[in-house]
């Protein structure tokens, strides 16, 4: 069975999971099974994002002090990742009304960033992670596999350089997919993290979860 991290809060009407946990990584993990991400109760890291704009900004700065759903997906080009975006646009209001902002991050460069707003008419920022600093310092970057990486070069135009492994191999990084409840003070108060890119966190919980934060 699939490893799923899940790590929240302790509020009324949810259930609380939880495994234990390593601290979190700051290299990339060898399978997406081995991420170990930053966890409830620490703060965001102070590393810079790439803005649609294709500017550079850190993660602070650019959050700015409002409480925050950041997410992290895969790129534009996983249908998996295109329906959670659609399920955030469709809760985004409600967010808005508990005073979250909603971001995406992940390894689509500006450009795609900017396709992916046009195509699904998106209200919410993007930025980009093409080379996967961000996931690195949240912990959920991973190598894929050599027939992962070589099905996807063959098929998808991807914008994330191919990045060696602890054996040397070339290989791309993705981010596991994630979903981080920041509060305005940059402190994680929820967190969802699963290996597998075919599930993704159902968004009644995550207004829960954001309910939770003061």
């Amino acid at each position: 069975m699939r490893k799923i991290i899940v790590s929240l809060l302790a509020f009324a009407g949810l259930t609380i999971s939880f495994l234990s946990y390593s601290a979190p990584a700051k290299s990339i993990a060898e399978s997406a099974e081995q991420v170990a991400p930053l966890l409830n109760g620490q703060m965001i890291p102070d590393v810079e994002v790439t803005t649609i704009d294709g500017g550079k900004e850190s993660l602070p700065k650019f959050l700015d002090g409002q409480k925050t759903v950041l997410f992290f997906y895969r790129g534009g080009w996983c249908p998996f990742c295109n329906t959670q975006m659609g399920q955030l646009k469709a809760i985004e209001g409600q967010l808005k009304a508990m005073g979250f902002q909603l971001v995406g991050v992940s390894t689509d460069g500006p450009a795609d960033l900017k396709k992916s707003i046009e195509k699904m008419d998106l209200g919410y920022q993007l930025v980009s992670d093409f080379d996967s600093t961000l996931s690195q310092a949240f912990g959920i970057a991973f190598f894929t596999s050599e027939k992962t990486t070589k099905r996807y070069l063959a098929g998808l135009n991807l914008a994330n350089p191919l990045q060696k492994n602890a054996a040397g191999q070339d290989r791309l990084v993705l981010p596991a997919p994630a979903v981080y409840v920041i509060d305005s003070k940059g402190l994680v108060q929820f967190n969802y993290v699963n290996p597998n890119f075919r599930v993704r966190l159902d968004e009644q919980v995550l207004l829960a979860a954001a309910k939770a934060v003061k």
